[in-house]
């Protein structure tokens, strides 16, 4: 007897490995999250201070455990698998050798080792580099790359060294077994053309300044590409069936930018994750910060306008490790959720945290803000509790991210008029409206939290024809979720306090800033 019951819809698998855990999410055509499995992460370990570290075969056993638990608490959901799309933390790098295998731990994003042993430029681009007066932006550049780390300090392992990729062109390897990573991809000190979004020309300076051949880099592909087939090794170990198209995708922060449905330059997506970003998707080439190019967006030929704040909600993590025991210890024995009674403590406190001011610069940067910064709160009095230091936390980033639009705004001739929130802090109704309030602009949480994993299968969806174009997959597979409007008393007062306290902050602070370097070496110089 023939079995007329329905087939059931398409889905498509999205990869996300993060900072803290690797997730297996299912999507179907219609951008809902059908099922989610989690894998937590040891987030990385450390033999020196600074250094970042993780078990490479560590992340594809942790992909493969929480591919293997969602089979087992879906198993139908095989039979209806369509492909697979894979979008990972950025900047964190494996060495292999001709193997395959690894040949030392991962480097991730976190790490802060640098080396003042870099090949030397040739007389021409130095010359040039002075005259641009960018020449310590690039030497930043050359001792803050993994690659000239590993050949100063480990020229064994380097010599070794068959193949060179971030952890996205990894994880691509370990699944169809081709050295094949996405052009979305590459955020990391490499010799990659951020213009035209392939590997830099023969006579690019990056190849003098970077201790690497062509021959180590993985073959480069638009996102929405397919790039193979899940291999009968990756099946066993996944349990994906084997001959599954694997599809292209771009790294989490652009992916969560396309999840968001941000694709055009007037809509901005902030995204509240370890490190905090604003970003809008161009197809103009526009150097947000000059000499800093923009990143590869999630869709092809496009690029994302991103200012970051870098461990930006790892103050608020941080914060709620140190002070949030009464909520964490109320939440278990209420059976409740603690963010829930974080919105509460910043419920006490009024919008403006009765003047307490914070700047988020916890690390430095290159160029804005530079190398000396560091992080300062002021404006305390003797009314001041825990309530407001988390309130003007929260304030803080927002404050710094609402100056990188208006950097965005400048340079793109582009207004921003809608916002998109993302990653772990929209999930908090009162970070959401203080959001609106500083911004003074509508702030809608996107339909799902998963909003990289849902980007990664956007590009699953186009690659597999199961949607004809990034277009007509963003507008099945996106929508906005609660949106928030300003209130006017609040933005009113969050005015006041943005031009004429936090936009002077850094100006006068970075001095002493100085001077604290010269005296306590920290931050070191560069």
């Amino acid at each position: 007897m023939a079995d007329h019951s329905p087939s059931p819809s398409p889905y498509l698998l999205a990869i996300d490995n993060g900072t803290q855990s690797v997730r297996a999410l299912l999507f179907d055509l219609n951008g809902n999250l059908v099922a989610k499995t989690q894998v937590h992460l040891q987030p990385y370990f450390s033999d020196h201070p600074g250094w970042a570290e993780h078990d490479a075969d560590g992340y594809w056993r942790a992909v493969c455990e929480a591919c293997q638990r969602l089979w087992a608490e879906n198993p139908l959901a095989r039979d209806a698998l369509k492909g697979v799309a894979v979008t990972t933390q950025r900047g964190t790098v494996v060495n292999l050798d001709c193997d395959g295998r690894p040949l030392r731990p991962a480097i991730t994003w976190l790490d802060q080792r640098r080396t003042d042993r870099v090949p030397p430029l040739g007389p021409w681009w130095r010359a040039a580099f002075k005259l641009a007066r960018v020449g310590a932006t690039i030497a930043y550049f050359q001792r803050e790359a993994e690659i000239n780390w590993i050949a100063a300090r480990q020229p064994e392992i380097w010599a070794r060294t068959d193949k060179f990729l971030l952890l996205s062109g990894f994880l691509n390897y370990r699944l169809c077994g081709r050295h094949v990573d996405s052009v979305g991809s590459q955020v990391a000190y490499l010799p990659f053309d951020y213009k035209r979004h392939r590997w830099a020309g023969a006579r690019d300076w990056k190849w003098q300044a970077l201790r690497i051949t062509r021959e180590m880099l993985p073959e480069l592909v638009a996102p929405g590409t397919v790039i193979g087939a899940v291999s009968a090794a990756a099946a066993q170990a996944s349990g994906i069936p084997a001959g599954t198209p694997l599809v292209a995708a771009a790294a989490d922060k652009a992916c969560e930018v396309l999840g968001a449905g941000a694709l055009a330059p007037h809509i901005a997506c902030i995204s509240y994750g370890t490190t905090a970003t604003i970003n809008t998707t161009s197809q103009k080439y526009i150097e947000v910060t000059p000499f800093i190019p923009p990143y590869p967006a999630a869709i092809p030929g496009a690029y994302s306008t991103e200012v970051q704040i870098f461990r930006g909600y790892w103050m608020v993590n941080w914060f709620k490790e140190q002070f949030g025991h009464l909520e964490q210890e109320a939440a278990k024995q209420q059976g409740g959720s603690p963010e829930a009674l974080f919105d509460a403590l910043l419920g006490q406190v009024p919008p403006g945290a009765m003047g307490l001011m914070l700047q988020p610069y916890w690390s430095p940067g290159v160029r804005v803000p530079g190398p000396e910064a560091k992080g300062a709160m002021i404006g305390f009095g003797d009314v001041h509790t825990r309530a407001h230091v988390y309130r003007a936390i929260l304030e803080g980033l927002a404050y710094a991210l609402r100056e990188g639009k208006e950097r965005i705004e400048q340079r793109s001739g582009v207004a921003v008029t809608e916002l998109r929130v993302a990653g772990g802090g929209s999930q908090s109704d009162a970070a959401m409206q203080l959001t609106a309030d500083i911004f003074g602009l509508p702030a809608a949480r996107a339909h799902v939290y998963e909003t990289s994993g849902l980007g990664a299968a956007i590009a699953a969806a186009v690659g597999l024809g199961l949607h004809a174009d990034f277009a007509s997959a963003t507008r099945a597979m996106t929508r906005p979720g609660r949106v928030f409007q300003p209130i006017a008393a609040h933005r009113a007062i969050y005015e006041r306090l943005y031009r004429r306290v936090y936009l002077k902050m850094y100006r006068r602070l970075q001095p002493m800033y100085k001077e604290i370097a010269d005296i306590t070496g920290y931050p070191e110089r560069l």
